[in-house]
């Protein structure tokens, strides 16, 4: 049976003890009564690929900044003809988005703004994105120079005789605010450039389905594909250092990588160790501002705070290299692939149109790597340094009594961290105890029974009445939202032959082999040679598990997902933008997994029947 439209927000039953979510978070990120009929006539998508958790109300600050921003320079700065920003809530939990169209009666008016902004961009490319570098670099630079030092029991006297009449306390108060700032600064700079560079390749796709009806998606992508990127630096440094390894013949000091400083005492002290430490030394910075999540939530772990995680897998790429396996991607396989497949079409084309090839080919090979590269340096970089002077302020607030996890800071808003710290230099500056440590730990603990409580619920991967058709260009390259997607979530898109899912052919190639399931980046050890990863969504820094995997299925994202950019450089057959592959397929099952047609179909038999009976698209909703 297929379904017209998606439930609406007040449809969905609030997990128990979730009661009062709504407020927990600033009110306008929450769907409105008064505002009921306006906020359910639009079309909201649950964005589980970049927020696959629930937030604590500070990790807003994540989702609010990035949508922002997006936002910005479509309908503010490059003024794109048919995409004004996208509009977002939290519901339940979770983060779903609206975009907004361009009324039609404007969008002749934005073309000639929309060419002259993008023009100086891509006329000066190169010097500008040299000087983004630095922005961002100095951004972050500032933030590692800021602390949260606990206030004195006095003022010093240099304070006295210099005349300086102030107590140090705004200082904390500023530190605080310019955090906030910095990571809103950096924020901004992430989408000058990403924005660009999806324009340059749909400008480049668009002009090939026009010239190439039949060209398939996929062929596209790999015309421009960027084979040296920085976001694959990480995992190709740990390559290189497994390749030393073994050279050197320290393999086995990789035995207990969970114990970091044990490990490296021994490879230090082990012949030719020095020079391992020295090469393992200038990987880590800055390469190990690495997350094993995507920078947006608290709890994310990052490779130089565990160590242990990069060692493991060292370990692992050491344990490869002695079975004599290649672990090197197959980067000059991958560029005369490129190299064949431009040439074959270009071959089709004549005059001019060569030259427009040409042209437009070449400015999204330009920009394409920046789609991926930017993630390194502000969702993990800038992000990494920032969560951890978040829980140097949390620990501060903590020593003073106003809670007693080092975590705890997260179930505030970031406004009312504010109010906290304000609080904390009143009671100080005027000798007095300060109201928190009698008010914030009950409300944390309430908080954090809500947040437990929406965690026990997937979101519905989308709210209301699709439009008829989604033009958004992010939506569709991104997300994978896209006028037939949607359909197939409702149930009345194709069905696939025997039974299954179906979402987006991200990257070419067939596969059987047997599914694990994962849903959070601690499980990834749990993944064995020659399984086919399931996943809400996959990390740039789950890199070094592609090399054991088939092959990868997604339930959000499209053709410029982390996932189907990280497939097509691998050579591996990816499906993205399943809808409920992560709630519907089981560990263990055998799947047949068709990245060039976009279908997962499950071999087993009793599965098999259960998803015949139910509909593939009665999984998205069957935990709401």
């Amino acid at each position: 049976m297929s379904l017209k439209s998606f439930p609406k927000p007040s449809e969905l039953t609030v997990p128990a003890g979730a009661e009062g979510w709504e407020k927990i978070y600033p009110y306008y990120l929450v769907f409105q009564d008064k505002l009921k009929e306006q906020e359910d006539a639009k079309f909201w998508f649950c964005d589980s690929q970049h927020w696959p958790t629930v937030f604590k109300p500070f990790e807003t600050i994540g989702g609010e900044f990035a949508v922002k921003c997006l936002g910005q320079y479509n309908a503010r700065h490059l003024m794109i003809p048919n995409a004004n920003g996208i509009e977002f809530r939290i519901h339940l939990g979770y983060l779903y988005m609206s975009p907004i169209p361009v009324p039609e009666d404007q969008i002749a008016a934005r073309v000639p703004l929309f060419e002259q902004r993008i023009g100086h961009y891509f006329q000066n490319w190169e010097e500008k994105l040299k000087h983004w570098h630095v922005k961002v670099r100095g951004t972050i630079d500032e933030m590692e120079r800021i602390s949260f030092p606990k206030l004195p029991d006095i003022v010093p006297m240099e304070d006295i005789t210099s005349g300086k009449g102030k107590d140090g306390s705004e200082k904390l108060l500023e530190s605080y605010d310019r955090l906030i700032q910095l990571a809103y600064q950096n924020w901004q700079y992430h989408f000058e450039f990403l924005n660009l560079g999806y324009i340059a390749y749909l400008d480049f796709f668009n002009f090939c389905k026009q010239v190439f009806p039949n060209v398939p998606d996929q062929s596209i992508a790999a015309m421009v594909q960027g084979v040296d990127m920085e976001l694959f630096r990480p995992d190709d440094e740990l390559k290189q250092l497994a390749k030393l390894a073994v050279e050197l013949g320290l393999q086995a000091h990789f035995r207990n990588t969970d114990d970091v400083d044990a490990t490296l005492g021994a490879i230090a002290a082990a012949p030719g160790g020095d020079r391992w430490s020295a090469q393992y030394d200038g990987a880590k910075d800055p390469w190990f501002n690495f997350t094993v999540g995507n920078g947006f939530y608290g709890h994310d772990k990052y490779w130089n705070e565990h160590q242990e995680i990069p060692l493991g897998y060292i370990a692992d790429y050491i344990r490869r290299v002695d079975e004599g396996q290649e672990i090197m991607r197959p980067v000059e396989a991958l560029i005369v692939e490129r190299d064949r497949i431009i040439e074959e079409y270009r071959e089709l084309l004549e005059g001019e149109n060569q030259a427009v090839f040409d042209a437009k080919r070449g400015l999204a090979a330009t920009a394409y790597p920046y789609v991926e590269n930017h993630n390194f340096y502000i969702e993990h970089w800038t992000m990494g340094v920032f969560w951890r002077k978040i829980r140097e302020l949390s620990r501060m607030m903590a020593a003073e009594g106003f809670w007693s996890g080092p975590d705890d800071l997260l179930y505030l808003g970031r406004n009312e961290v504010r109010d906290a710290l304000f609080d904390l230099v009143t009671g100080w500056g005027v000798g007095a105890k300060p109201i928190g440590p009698d008010f914030w730990p009950e409300e944390i603990e309430r908080r954090r029974g809500i947040v437990d409580a929406l965690k026990t619920a997937r979101p519905a991967p989308a709210l209301n009445t699709p439009p008829e058709s989604i033009t958004e260009p992010f939506t569709r390259m991104l997300w994978g939202i896209t006028t037939e997607q949607v359909q197939q979530w409702l149930g009345a898109g194709e069905t696939v032959e025997g039974g299954g899912l179906r979402g987006m052919a991200a990257s070419p190639g067939v596969v059987e082999g047997l599914a694990r399931v994962v849903t959070d980046a601690d499980q990834l050890s749990e993944v064995q040679q020659g399984e086919i990863l399931v996943a809400t969504v996959t990390a740039p820094s789950w890199g070094p598990i592609f090399g054991k995997i088939k092959a990868t299925v997604t339930d959000i994202g499209g053709m410029m997902s982390h996932a189907a950019i990280v497939c097509r450089e691998y050579g591996l057959p990816a499906v993205t933008g399943t809808g409920s592959a992560s709630t519907t397929i089981k560990t263990g099952q055998l799947l047949r997994v068709d990245g060039t047609k976009g279908t997962v179909q499950i071999l087993d038999a009793e599965s098999l029947e259960e998803l015949l009976v139910t509909g593939p698209g009665a999984h998205s909703h069957s935990h709401v």
